[in-house]
């Protein structure tokens, strides 16, 4: 299976939250991209870009799974119009744990992949408590 992995997000989020996954895992296996988004932006002008590195990411055939951090926001907003045009599915909520959910089962379906990115990034939230005996 080829899924595409395209992260949407603020500024250089995505960027740095992926060369972190990358150095924790020592691989990446998906074709994978970030696309920052500026506060400024035109968000016509980079949804066409994201449109492009779509395109490219979803030769495989397979699909695509998109990222985003904050569900309403410009960038989850353009990631919701792509997947009207690409066989896609977009989760919200981006954090660390679930990429490294995702970048950890490269082999699974679309569906089955989107499920691990829920999942990571549900999982992956925690309040951490003060260890016994500790100050």
């Amino acid at each position: 299976m080829t899924i595409g992995l395209l992260l949407i997000t603020h500024g250089d989020t995505g960027a740095h939250l992926l060369a972190t996954a990358r150095t924790m895992l020592g691989v990446c296996p998906l074709e994978t991209e970030a696309l920052g988004v500026a506060f400024d932006c035109d968000p016509d002008v980079v949804e066409a870009q994201a449109r492009r590195i779509a395109e490219r990411l979803g030769d495989g055939g397979d699909g695509l799974l998109i990222l985003t951090d904050m569900y309403g926001s410009t960038p989850a907003n353009i990631a919701c119009r792509l997947q009207g045009r690409f066989h896609a599915r977009v989760v919200a909520g981006l954090n660390l744990p679930m990429l490294v959910r995702i970048l950890n089962y490269p082999g699974l379906s679309l569906e089955e992949l989107t499920e691990k990115a829920v999942s990571g990034g549900r999982d992956g939230v925690v309040v951490c408590r003060k260890p016994e005996g500790g100050e």
